[in-house]
């Protein structure tokens, strides 16, 4: 329980800047841009008075806190402006629209009626219009962070404001951005966008923009652990609000005092100001502020292993969040109440409220778009975590897996059975998998399902099997004892290095014998140290049969882990023993079963592409290496296949964007890169000719927009198996190729060497022409190259995700 405890002691810093931003939010809710009586007096049309009046009427509701009264007045006030091509009534309608689907948490909604009020005010050239439309979406995506969406509109707010020579717009934009650098961790930039924000707001003497600034750079101090400079700006915000009549942020600034106080280890300020802040919350009727405070010393209590005061104090902070109707904060608190129930023993309560807390966070995710789902997810994964500890605690290890599938690749999911549908209209509706189901998708693969679950990050490690049987097998691993000081992270880093795998181009090795052995680090102890984690609990469980089929399914570092190369205690490398593909998701296995059911069979033609004359990337722009090797392999794959390679100035970017959704099998021997080029959350690229209107490279949120029909595709290239890696999993090249129809993608870890990568790709089309199992091919495959190149670097990068019939 111990452990446990220290996995979920929340930095009380952290929290209150979460319930700052949401409070910073609130101060957002958009007010009539026009006078009703105004526009009653100068305009004859029956239609505008009445949309004017159903848009006054719509304030009120939301006042009222009747939002979806609200939102069915301003629909139909909506419609009334568009008739009568009313630009600023519809702007806003859109404005209000947006910010009562935001209180109700519908974030989907919020986007869709904000980014129309964007577009709205670029087509009529308002530019102040503009950069508030910015600003508002720019809050959204802070809510479901989405950092590079937020800090992209924010950039782009501010420049507006400072083009318009708007002054005091540009104060309400840098603190913003003051904001998202906090977040960021980037204290410094924070710091200055703060200060700048700061005089403009004593510059129009505006108490509220002078108490966000400082209380921005008291944040932004603390986050760099200078609590002398933080305690400083502090106590001028305090001393502010009290000069002035904005009180009802004064409970605010004495819990952000009471908190740098906890952080200095002066516990008795730190109580001291926060029951002060308390009284006056409660005096001042400031349902948010008391929340707040309750929750934070709910947390406090928690952190101190008092959780009957914890619970207690949670319960009146969710008590009032729910008669605001504040969705987003509900979610979080009853996240950390589960967590406080748990840790308590009173399992019963502590399932039933994560439960609670994973439907709302669920619902909120809902109708938005993939990226956005990924970064959302990411802010919610600890109900997940904690609800499977429950599980896990109560001996329901199968009820704990279906609540570990259920916290996997679900924006993952949701695109692929959207693609599967054939109907982008009404995607389908995709629920959770039952452990019957589950079980189900084991027996179709005939295989045996390894999913991993890292509980609060370094915390503990949960281990399933799922065999072909229906039989499951659980194993739990205390990750602190196990790795002590270190965490997952160092121990896959520390493996991949030992073998001399670091990344595109940075492979370091020396030549003894003939054969690549890794500088320095133990290989061996390395590899047997991963393996006595990840595979000897569960090493009995496993198929006796090296060509029985065992699919991983990892989550977060343990994508990276090259599970071929493992090696038990007698040397000998796991795929001497097992057959190994991998997926995101056991979910995801069913869905890409279904693709391989659907490739038609006319789509026979080869794609096979070698060394593409070299595209320019970089400031200053360079052209990527040629790859002699990859020239060779591609014409010798050719032969295999029958067909002709392109390589040189025949591979370029239309020529191939032209073949693909053609080809059946598709094998690219270039350069993979990491890189997200649009800033779309979408990281990836395949390197190939240029040809005048592009740059020559295939991004991966280009290929997730394609239309494929080739059962398999490899990417015979360096780090295409890597990406930025969420709680949806890996999000990069093969998810994009997966996504676009694809069942069975080959990819690689690490950047590898030519010589060999050609004869394992060699290896692999043979075998594959005389066993239609692909896995098995490429593990034939892998046992040969390893008789010549013995060293891991050389043949244990790549990796089958999906199908392998």
């Amino acid at each position: 329980m111990q452990v446990i405890k220290k996995a979920y002691q929340i930095g009380l810093l952290a929290i209150i800047s979460f319930f700052g931003s949401l409070s910073t939010l609130s101060l957002l809710k958009p007010t009539p841009a026009f006078s009703t009586t105004q526009v009653l007096a100068q305009t004859p049309d029956p239609r505008k008075a009445e949309a004017d009046r159903l848009f006054q009427q719509a304030n009120q509701q939301q006042l009222a806190n009747q939002m979806e009264a609200a939102i069915q007045s301003l629909q139909k006030a909506l419609t009334l402006y568009r008739e009568i091509n009313d630009r600023q009534g519809e702007g806003s309608t859109l404005l209000s629209l947006g910010s009562a689907y935001f209180s109700l948490g519908n974030y989907a909604k919020a986007l869709e009626y904000n980014q129309q009020r964007l577009d709205l005010m670029q087509k009529i050239s308002d530019r102040q219009g503009e950069a508030s439309a910015l600003g508002m979406l720019s809050n959204i995506y802070s809510i479901l962070g989405n950092k590079a969406k937020t800090l992209e509109y924010q950039l782009q707010s501010l420049a507006i404001t400072r083009t318009l020579g708007d002054r005091k717009q540009e104060g309400f934009a840098l603190q913003s951005l003051g904001g998202t650098y906090t977040v960021l961790g980037d204290a410094a930039k924070a710091i200055d966008a703060y200060q700048q924000n700061l005089a403009i707001a004593q510059e129009f003497q505006d108490p509220l923009q002078t108490d966000l600034a400082l209380s921005g750079l008291s944040m932004a101090y603390v986050n760099q652990g200078n609590y002398t400079k933080a305690l400083e700006y502090a106590q001028q915000r305090l001393a502010l609000i009290r000069k002035s009549s904005a009180r009802q942020q004064e409970g605010n600034a004495l819990l952000a005092l009471s908190n740098i106080y906890q952080a200095l280890g002066d516990a008795t300020k730190a109580m001291e100001y926060r029951q002060q802040s308390l009284e006056l919350d409660q005096k001042m009727d400031n349902s948010f502020g008391e929340s707040t405070n309750l929750f934070i010393q709910a947390n406090s209590y928690e952190s101190q292993g008092n959780y009957a005061k914890s619970i207690q104090l949670y319960q009146q902070s969710l008590e009032l969040v729910r008669k605001m109707g504040n969705s987003v904060q509900e979610g979080y608190i009853l996240n950390a109440l589960g967590r406080s129930l748990f840790l308590s023993g009173n399992l019963a309560q502590a399932k039933e409220t994560l439960l609670s807390a994973i439907q709302i966070e669920e619902s909120q995710r809902r109708g938005l778009d993939d990226s956005n789902q990924v970064s959302f997810f990411d802010n919610q994964v600890k109900s997940y975590d904690t609800l499977q500890q429950v599980l896990v605690a109560q001996n329901q290890p199968e009820a704990a897996l279906e609540i570990s599938e259920r916290s996997r690749a679900r924006a993952f999911v949701e695109l692929l059975a959207k693609r599967l549908s054939g109907n982008s209209a009404t995607p389908p509706t995709i629920a959770p998998l039952t452990i019957k189901q589950l079980k189900k998708i084991a027996q179709d693969q005939k295989a045996t399902l390894v999913e991993y679950s890292l509980i609060g990050r370094n915390l503990e490690l949960f281990t399933w099997v799922v065999k072909p049987t229906g039989e499951v097998g659980f194993h739990r691993t205390n990750l602190i004892e196990f790795l002590g000081t270190s965490s997952i992270e160092d121990l896959v880093t520390s493996s991949r290095q030992s073998i001399g795998a670091r990344g595109r181009g940075l492979a370091v090795v020396a030549k003894v014998d003939g054969a690549s052995q890794p500088q320095g680090t133990s290989q061996t102890q390395q590899l047997q140290q991963l393996h006595k984690l990840l595979i000897e609990p569960i090493a009995e469980l496993l198929p006796k049969d090296p060509s029985a089929h065992v699919i991983f399914v990892p989550q977060g570092a343990l994508f990276l882990v090259p599970f071929a190369a493992l090696q038990d205690t007698s040397g000998q490398y796991l795929i001497e023993k097992h057959t190994i593909l991998t997926s995101p998701a056991i979910q995801v296995l069913d869905l890409t079963h279904q693709q391989r059911q659907r490739i038609p069979g006319s789509a026979t033609q080869k794609l096979v592409v070698g060394n593409p004359t070299m595209p320019m990337i970089g400031t200053p722009p360079q052209q990527l290496p040629s790859l002699p090797g990859a020239e060779k392999e591609a014409l010798e794959i050719a032969k295999l296949l029958d067909t002709k390679a392109l390589i040189g100035n025949q591979a370029t970017k239309t020529a191939i964007l032209a073949q693909l959704p053609l080809a059946g099998v598709i094998h690219l021997a270039t350069h993979g890169l990491l890189d997200d080029f649009k800033g779309l959350g979408v990281p990836g690229a395949i390197a190939l000719a240029p040809s005048g209107a592009d740059n020559g490279l295939l991004r991966a949120d280009e290929i997730l927009n394609l239309k494929l029909s080739a059962e398999l595709v490899v990417l015979s290239a360096c780090d295409t198996g890597q990406g930025k890696i969420t709680g949806d999993g890996v999000i990069g090249l093969s998810r994009s190729l997966i996504s676009a129809g694809v069942p069975s993608v080959m990819v690689s870890l690490w950047s590898i060497p030519d010589a060999p990568t050609a004869f394992l790709m060699s290896e692999f089309y043979r075998n594959w022409q005389h066993h239609p199992d692909k896995g098995q091919a490429l593990r034939l495959a892998i046992l040969a190259t390893m008789k010549q190149n013995p060293n891991p670097v050389n043949w244990a990068a790549f990796t089958l995700i999906g199908e392998s019939d």
